[in-house]
């Protein structure tokens, strides 16, 4: 599964959580998370790893490495 389809399933996982709420929890501006969401950019390591935390996985589910 590629990285935009795992992100959007866990933020709506997550209470439907919006672009705005996600970036708040991990630091950075929600035009951030919509380029990923786009699949025109990915997190680097620092931005995995604190969506991981926000997200409640670990890095291996948002790399698509093991299920959810």
């Amino acid at each position: 599964m590629e990285f935009t389809k795992i992100l959007k399933d866990l933020m709506k996982i997550n209470n439907n959580l919006t672009q705005t709420e996600l970036a708040k929890k991990i630091g950075l501006k929600p035009s951030q998370i919509c380029e990923w969401l786009k699949g025109k950019s990915k997190p680097g390591y620092d931005s995995l790893k604190a969506l991981a935390i926000a997200l409640n996985v670990s890095a291996d589910v948002l790399l698509g490495i093991s299920d959810i």
